[in-house]
């Protein structure tokens, strides 16, 4: 046999292979090697000013154990900052340990692709301050987002690579808006503008009162699988989600109220022509926080010609947990990594 057919042979085989496997077999398979450079964690503090208080916020870093050297084309991509929504803390959304699903971990997977990321948690979740009598709204997250980036570019340099999901695109928004110059690169998920024609929140109106007396609420195990029920039942394997809400739940059993009255009574809270970042707006199909409109609409407000809006097929409103997982990271990747245009006009 020529060398040339059998060559052909073998990549037809293994291109079968790889299509026949489970889909976690076929993630293990695909995620990028760390067995001899593996990623470590590291636990950082900054404090955030408000006023006459001194607020305490916590940061979790991954990395690869040792840099990579410069001249790897995949390697030292960015300082990616990964900013949570209204109901979850920050490391069981991006951080999450499943043993055989490498894919949980939304921090270690991009890390592992040469990354350094981080994460906060906000003021009155997780590990960062909780005792000032406030409801946490979406400017209260942009002050944080301050803070903890002024923190890590202090110990970076350059600006920040910026996902924002849910509320958390709300507070990645708002921050970017704020602060131009500390950002290189914005992705806003599961992003909601005016909220007409919201499903989700039109349910949350009629609780706003509620939400408006008291500056936290609780959550339980029926809530966080709720997160991924309620649009669109299916698109995420539970078995996850239940590793997710043990996480979340050893974290937190109540959380704050500001982003969902924000969300149910003061919408707009970010506006789209001051963001001059270049912008990538994610869309899920069948996302209830917000219209197809809405995020259109939005969309269309952004300044930089240096944007892009994507729906992305078969997820509802939480994407890096969902089933389509792999489209949403590579998403990411090719946005975090795409070079400056060279001409602009």
């Amino acid at each position: 046999m020529s060398t040339g057919r059998r060559d052909f042979l073998t990549t037809a085989a293994a291109a079968l292979t790889a299509a026949a496997m489970p889909a976690d077999a076929a993630a293990q398979q695909s995620a990028p090697p760390s067995h001899q450079n593996p990623v470590v964690g590291t636990e950082h503090w900054t404090v955030k000013q408000a006023g006459a208080d001194s607020v305490k916020l916590f940061l979790w870093r991954k990395q690869l154990k040792q840099a990579p050297e410069r001249s790897d084309a995949n390697a030292r991509r960015g300082t990616i900052l990964f900013v949570h929504g209204s109901s979850v803390s920050s490391t069981p959304v991006f951080d999450l340990q499943i043993q055989g699903r490498p894919q949980a971990s939304t921090m270690d997977w991009f890390a592992r692709l040469g990354y350094d990321t981080w994460c906060v948690d906000c003021e009155g979740y997780g590990r960062s301050d909780k005792s000032r009598p406030v409801n946490a709204d979406v400017a209260c997250g942009a002050d944080d987002l301050a803070a903890a980036s002024a923190y890590i570019l202090n110990q970076t340099g350059g600006k920040l690579l910026l996902y924002g999901a849910s509320s958390g695109a709300l507070r990645a928004g708002l921050f970017a808006q704020r602060h131009p110059e500390r950002v290189q690169r914005l992705a806003l998920d599961a992003l909601v503008w005016t909220g007409a024609g919201s499903p989700t929140l039109a349910e949350r109106r009629k609780r706003v009162a509620e939400y408006q007396a008291t500056n936290r609420r609780p959550i339980d195990r029926a809530f966080v699988h709720s997160i991924f029920t309620r649009d669109h039942p299916g698109t995420s394997d539970l078995t996850v989600v239940d590793a997710f809400a043990d996480a979340v739940l050893a974290l937190d059993t109540s959380v704050p109220t500001g982003t969902y009255v924000d969300m149910s009574a003061h919408l707009p809270v970010v506006a789209p022509d001051r963001i001059k970042a270049p912008t990538l707006v994610m869309r899920g199909q069948w996302d209830g926080i917000a219209s197809f409109e809405d995020v259109a609409a939005f969309f269309a407000n952004l300044p930089n010609p240096d944007k892009q809006l994507i729906v992305m097929p078969g997820i509802a409103h939480t994407s890096t947990r969902s089933k389509n997982w792999a489209l949403v990271y590579h998403l990411l990747d090719g946005w975090f990594s795409q070079p400056a245009p060279v001409y602009t006009g």
